[in-house]
């Protein structure tokens, strides 16, 4: 059955999607018109943000600063392989990432502040408990004209629903802090229903005379009358039917995609479960992780083609390499993650080359720390603050670049530190008139400090 939501009936996009109405993210006239009035202005740079969250934690020297002069123990434990910059290396296991070191900005001087398990550089004390990318949809709108969501939160069930669930344990990617909940990434795939919310609910025949949509569009306009909008209708009315008929749950339905591509993507062939060792308690992590993660940044690319502003993209907490009962060390853990991450990273980045979209979309990697210096007596690196991994590329910043230095342990910064503010900064920036959110209500003093810090310098 055809319904449109009224404006009086503001709930979480979720609820809209279970209830079932017109479109992807529901067709609320508030959504609407939000979306059309910042689209055509100028507080909304026509750029996107992918962010791949490393969860776990990265080792900073097994990635992108090996330290292979180090003593052994400290050095690289899966070596090095050098790349197109002039004297930089990266860790063995990013041999693809290496050739595309021109295209890419490493950050060796990025510091999270402290070594626990959280989410913090995207949600955290620096971000008042919200996903930077609330703030972002705060000024975009909650949805597109066309019905796709400003924002969006990928896990391993958006593109494989044998995987696990969601890994929520020490963070929530949905979370809007003290922003509304309308405000909250759009997350496909939980309960494997994902495919169903997303298809229109009314049947083709349906659309063909318009009359049920118009029916409801109509009620709208008396809503409207009272309120004195009325003027704004037929455009609204216009956006309504665009919406449904253009195809904005496709983007979400990899089998539209051309199976060469799906196939350049796929890291599943990397890593199959058996060459996994079952002794490790997150071995079914690890097993979601080399299936899902080029998918996943395909569907990514595939959303921000179609006008999302912002994609979380979680690994689901697999970079943990402490060499205990659950996790591997970073020698045998960078087989498992490094692998896929390179392989997957390095075609999302040549794939946006190929398309013309490398300045219209900012990729950012990074996970909540980085790893001791020192490898423990099991093989494996603990928890560390002091300096952790950053790869940025795209998004119109310079490339080629390595921001910053660390001390010869890769300990800590030699250079200024970036830190988690410095990247707020520098994404929100790249999004939106940065000046806009301090004009808004409801915006917290952690963000508005935030995007008074200098963004990071790529000079």
């Amino acid at each position: 059955m055809l319904s449109i939501i009224s404006p009086d009936q503001r709930s979480s996009r979720r609820e809209f999607l279970r209830i079932g109405q017109l479109a992807l993210g529901g067709l609320t006239l508030p959504s609407l018109l939000a979306a059309r009035q910042v689209m055509g202005g100028s507080l909304i740079h026509p750029k996107s943000v992918v962010f791949v969250f490393m969860h776990g934690g990265p080792s900073q020297t097994e990635t992108f600063d090996p330290k292979m002069d180090a003593p052994v123990g400290i050095a690289s434990a899966t070596g090095e392989v050098s790349t197109r910059l002039p004297g930089i290396t990266f860790g063995g296991t990013f041999p693809k990432l290496s050739s595309l070191a021109d295209q890419l900005t490493i950050v060796r001087s990025f510091q999270t502040g402290d070594g626990n398990h959280d989410i913090k550089p995207i949600v955290g004390k620096a971000t008042a408990g919200a996903n930077i990318s609330s703030y972002y949809a705060r000024i975009a709108g909650a949805t597109r004209p066309n019905g796709m969501p400003s924002t969006a939160a990928l896990y391993p069930q958006a593109v494989d629903d044998s995987t696990m669930p969601a890994f929520k344990n020490f963070g929530d990617f949905e979370a809007t802090g003290p922003l509304s909940s309308s405000y909250a990434p759009f997350a496909p795939g939980s309960g494997g229903t994902m495919q169903e919310n997303l298809k229109l609910q009314i049947e083709p025949h349906r659309l063909d005379d318009r009359r049920a949509l118009l029916r409801g569009l109509d009620r709208i306009r008396r809503e409207m009358d009272v309120r004195g909008r009325w003027d704004d209708f037929d455009e609204i009315r216009e956006q309504a039917y665009t919406t449904m008929l253009g195809g904005t749950a496709d983007a979400f339905d990899l089998s539209r995609e051309d199976p060469a591509t799906i196939a350049r993507y796929d890291t599943a062939p990397l890593v199959r479960p058996e060459q996994i060792s079952r002794k490790w308690n997150n071995y079914d992590r690890y097993v979601d992780n080399a299936k899902s993660l080029g998918k996943l940044m395909l569907l990514a690319r595939r959303l921000c083609e179609r006008g999302c502003g912002f994609v979380t993209v979680t690994t689901n907490f697999v970079w943990d390499m402490h060499a205990d009962a659950n996790n591997a060390g970073v020698e045998e853990g960078m087989r498992y993650m490094g692998l896929p991450f390179d392989h997957a990273i390095s075609a999302f980045i040549e794939d946006l080359h190929e398309r013309g979209l490398q300045d219209d979309i900012l990729l950012v990697c990074c996970g909540e720390m980085g790893r001791t210096p020192k490898i423990n007596a099991r093989g494996g690196r603990d928890h560390w603050g002091g300096l952790a991994p950053l790869l940025l590329s795209g998004g119109g910043i310079p490339a080629g670049h390595v921001v910053g230095q660390s001390t010869r342990d890769a300990s800590q910064p030699l250079s200024t530190p970036i830190k988690i503010p410095n990247l707020i900064s520098t994404i929100l920036g790249t999004l939106i008139d940065s000046s806009e959110l301090r004009l808004r209500t409801g915006i917290p003093n952690e963000i508005t400090q935030a995007i008074q810090q200098p963004p990071m310098d790529f000079g």
